[in-house]
C-alpha cells in the first residue's frame, strides 16, 4: 500500500474509522437480537417456530457482524505494529538529536494511545464473545424445545442476558471513544 502512495498512518486511521462503523453495526445488531429474544420470551401464542427462525436469523447476523469486527481488530493491530516498526527505523536514521527526541516522544504517545485502544477493543471482543455464546446456547435450546413451556422458562435468562448486552454496549461505546482519541493522536503526530 505504501508504494501506492498510502502511508501506514493513513491506513491505520482509515481502519480505526472503519472499526467504529463495524462497532456501531455490531452494537445495533446485538440490540436487535436481544429485542427479538425478549419478544420471544414474552411469547403468548402463535407460530413459535416462526419466532425461533427470526431469532436465529438475528443471531446469525450478529455473529457475522462480530466476525467482521474481530477481523478489523486484527488488521488494526497488524498495521499499527508495522507503522511503529517503520517509525522507529526512521527515528534511528535521524542525526538531529532534537528532532529525534520529538519524534520518539510522538512515537511513545502513539504507542500508548494504540495500546489503550486495543485494550478497549479486546475487552469489547471478550464481552461480545460471551454475549454471542449465550445467544447461541439459547437459540439451540429453543430449537430443541419449541414449546411454550420452554419459552416461559427463559424469562429469567432474558433479564441476565439483557444486563450482559447493556455491559457490552457500554464497552463498545468506550472503545469507540478510544478510537477517536487514537485518531486524534495520530493526526497530531501527522501535523508535527
Amino acid at each position: 500500500m505504501s508504494k501506492l502512495g498510502k502511508e501506514k498512518r493513513d491506513i491505520l486511521v482509515a481502519r480505526v474509522k472503519e472499526s467504529k462503523k463495524d462497532q456501531e453495526k455490531t452494537k445495533e445488531q446485538i440490540q436487535t437480537t436481544m429485542e427479538k429474544f425478549q419478544q420471544l420470551t414474552g411469547f403468548q401464542g402463535g407460530d413459535l417456530e416462526k419466532q425461533y427462525k427470526q431469532l436465529n436469523s438475528e443471531y446469525e447476523q450478529a455473529e457475522d457482524q462480530a466476525n467482521k469486527l474481530r477481523d478489523r481488530i486484527k488488521s488494526i493491530d497488524q498495521v499499527s505494529g508495522d507503522m511503529f516498526t517503520e517509525w522507529q527505523k526512521e527515528i534511528d536514521q535521524m542525526s538531529n538529536a532534537q528532532l529525534k527526541s520529538r519524534s520518539a516522544a510522538m512515537l511513545r504517545d502513539s504507542k500508548e494511545r494504540q495500546a489503550t485502544y486495543m485494550k478497549a477493543m479486546q475487552k469489547t471482543e471478550a464481552q461480545m464473545t460471551s454475549v454471542l455464546s449465550a445467544f447461541h446456547d439459547q437459540v439451540l435450546f429453543l430449537k430443541h424445545n419449541l414449546n411454550a413451556r420452554a419459552v416461559g422458562s427463559l424469562k429469567n435468562t432474558a433479564a441476565t442476558m439483557n444486563t450482559n448486552v447493556n455491559a457490552l454496549i457500554k464497552s463498545i461505546d468506550t472503545s469507540m471513544q478510544e478510537a477517536d482519541k487514537l485518531i486524534s493522536s495520530l493526526s497530531k503526530a501527522d501535523q508535527s
